[in-house]
Parts: C-alpha cells; structure tokens; sequence
C-alpha cells in the first residue's frame, strides 16, 4: 500500500486536473455527474480524516469542485471540522480581483495556482472609488462618500457584516482604511486615518486616527496630531502592530522628499509630547505614487520612481521592504515589463500579500505578478473584463482565498 505522502501526491494532481477545466469561478458549484475514476479509487480507500487533510491543502477552486465529486466529500468540505483543519493551512497563494470603474463594478478575480480567472460578484460595494483593505481571507469594503459606511466581508463565501459606524468627521478631506485580521482567534482590527486641512492655512494638516476591535466591537479615538507641510492620504496598512501611514508634502518640511512615512504602534503608550512626526521615514526616493502592503509581516512598498528633474514624471517602478527606519531596495520593473505596463501611467494599483506582489494599470486590463521568493515577473492572462467593458478603466486589489473564515 503507498504512504500518506504518496497518496496526498496522487489525489492533489487528480482534483487540480480536474478543477484546471473550469472557466469561472461560478462554474466550481456545478456538478456535472462526471468523477474522475482515480478520485472514486481513492473515495473507496481513504478514511475520512486522511481525506480532510488532503482536501484542506487543495487550492480554493478546486475545493470547490471536489465538493461536487461525491455526497461523502461534500458533506467534508462543509462540515466545522473540515474548516478547523483549512484553520491550519498558514497561507494560500492571494488571488487579486480586478474589476471596473463602473457605477455597478463588474470584476475577475485571478488564481495564481490555477492560472485562472473567475467570475466572483462582491457583495456590499456598490462604486469602484470604495476605500477597500484585506487580511487574511477578510475583505473591508468603506463608502468613498459618507465615509462611515463599512463592512467586513468573505468574498468566496460571500458573507458579510456591516460595522458600526466610524467617529470623526465624514467629510474628511482625505482617509485611509487598514486592516489586520489574528489567524488563530480570527479577531480583527480595523484604522480609519482620516486628514482634514487646518482653516486658512494650506501648510497644516490634522491627522486623526481611529481603531475598531471586533472582540470589544467599539472604535476609539487613538491619536490626533497636526502636520506642518504635510498630510495624509488613502495609503496606509497594518504590519506587525504597527499602522503605517504614507504622507504626501504640501510644501515646507522636507523638500527634497515628496512622499514619506509615518508610524504609529496600536498596542503602544503615548504621552501628549509624542509626535509621530519625529519618527518621519523619506520615501527611498522621489515617487510619482506609492502603494504599501504587508508581506509576512513586513512592510512592502511599490512606487512609481520619479525623474530626478521631474519628480511628477515615472521612470520606472520599483519594490522595497523596510529595515528597521532605512528602505532596501528588493527589486525593479525589468524594462521590457515596463513598457508594456504603460510606461506613461506614473499612477497605478497595486497589492499583494505571502510572497506575490500584483501591479496593474488603471488604464488596462494587464496584470504583472512579482514572486519575492523566486524574484520572477510574469504576466498574467488578461482579464476577461474588457469582452464585456472595452472602454472602461480598470481597479482592483488582492485578497487570500479563504473558507473558514467568517466577519
């Protein structure tokens, strides 16, 4: 009789070729009365237990589609203890959703493993200039208008909870939304950055920032601070306990620098004589744009690299991970990739999570995946949004494909 190894090996290949057929991500529910005779082989053997483990490790479509194989192995993939043991699984690779501008957004989103694109309709948001944040299979959908709007949300299993309303003004000139969602308790804390200019004066900027705990399910005011020359904007991302805020100048300050960092600690204590703008981190160096994201607890920044003699103008686009207060450059946009990603776009999306980093043009449906492990770029087939919206812009961000989580 072979191992367990050898049977996870021969099980895996026959439930991802069978899975490698689908077109969408809607077709994973259908079943279509085929089963592969190798897989009803293995049903006949394996006990129940060995066969969740093995499903568990199973890319997210073809879970799926594994539940359409017997009633025995649906009745597994739905039961509480199948979901414990998915629990287990560290991390999946992130799939990256990409959708339109439209009023109604219309969207795909790719699985790196499979190479695929399936068709997912999210619930809760209703624009594309939603402030959207993910974490751990979890995705955070808030209202670009009324900035209190908020919801907590699965996109795989499509449940969702709204959140209590945020404190602070809903007209803040600018807000950021991060997320940081415990693997083991499933609990999650959200930030809201809001920044709101001081009246009749243009160099001052106030940055509040807000937290909610879905265990105390309350939010609270964490720390209020006026910026000279400075302020915030819609990047910012939770890492290892710390918020990261991005600020963008608004003259004065530090001139050379058009972008920088800010830090704040959740867990921390701070006195009224702290300023977070004394821990300030320059940006590497000059950005057209700048896209934070946390990869295995590490801050990851994408930026678009500006012209020494124009900043505003891109020349290239580069990753970096920060060290403690010092940036280290990890990789840059070979050229060939760069021009065929829109060398003229010095804005642009991009997120990532485990060890994927996706960009994408807001102007088309191209999207180029960076491995930090094998430090490879590699197109992905284009997204099957523009057969049906040919003349629309395109957004998007990543999410971990999970089923055993929950708002």
């Amino acid at each position: 009789m072979k191992g367990e190894a050898s049977w996870v090996n021969d099980f895996t290949d026959v439930v991802v070729r069978d899975a490698s057929h689908l077109n969408s991500f809607s077709d994973l529910n259908d079943d279509d009365g085929n089963k592969d005779v190798n897989a009803v082989s293995v049903d006949l053997i394996l006990p129940d237990d060995l066969l969740e483990r093995i499903l568990a490790y199973l890319p997210t479509a073809s879970i799926f589609r594994a539940g359409s194989v017997s009633k025995r192995w649906h009745e597994i993939v739905t039961s509480r203890r199948f979901l414990w043991n998915l629990s287990h699984v560290t991390s999946r690779k992130p799939w990256y959703f990409m959708f339109t501008s439209s009023d109604e957004p219309v969207g795909y989103a790719f699985d790196p493993v499979l190479r695929k694109w399936h068709g997912i309709d999210l619930p809760c948001i209703r624009t594309s200039n939603w402030f959207i944040a993910s974490s751990c299979g979890l995705v955070f959908f808030m209202d670009n208008d009324s900035r209190s709007e908020l919801y907590a949300c699965n996109p795989i299993t499509k449940c969702f909870r709204k959140l209590e309303d945020p404190p602070g003004s809903r007209l803040s000139d600018y807000s950021a939304l991060a997320v940081s969602v415990n693997r083991v308790s499933h609990n999650y804390t959200v930030s809201i950055v809001k920044s709101n200019q001081v009246p009749r004066d243009f160099l001052q900027w106030q940055l509040s920032i807000y937290t909610y705990n879905s265990d105390r399910r309350t939010w609270m005011t964490s720390w209020t601070e006026v910026l000279t020359g400075w302020r915030g904007g819609d990047e910012s991302v939770i890492c290892n306990g710390n918020l990261y805020v991005l600020i963008y100048s608004t003259g004065g300050g530090y001139p050379e620098n058009r972008h920088g960092l800010l830090a704040y600690r959740l867990s921390g204590r701070y006195s009224r004589d702290d300023k977070l703008i004394k821990g300030f981190i320059p940006a590497p160096c000059p950005l057209t744009c700048g896209r934070l994201m946390n990869l295995k607890d590490k801050l990851v920044m994408v930026g678009g690299i500006g012209k020494h003699d124009r900043p505003d103008i891109i020349k290239g686009i580069g990753i970096w991970v920060l060290n403690g207060r010092e940036w280290q450059e990890i990789a840059r946009m070979p050229h060939k990739f760069f021009q065929g990603f829109g060398e003229f776009d010095d804005v642009f999306a991009s997120s990532g999570t485990d060890d994927l980093v996706y960009i994408q043009s807001y102007g088309g449906p191209s999207l180029l995946v960076f491995n930090l492990n094998q430090k490879q770029w590699k197109w992905s087939h284009k997204c099957p949004v523009t057969k049906r919206f040919p003349l629309q812009l395109f957004t998007g961000f990543c999410f971990e494909p999970r089923l055993e989580i929950a708002p």
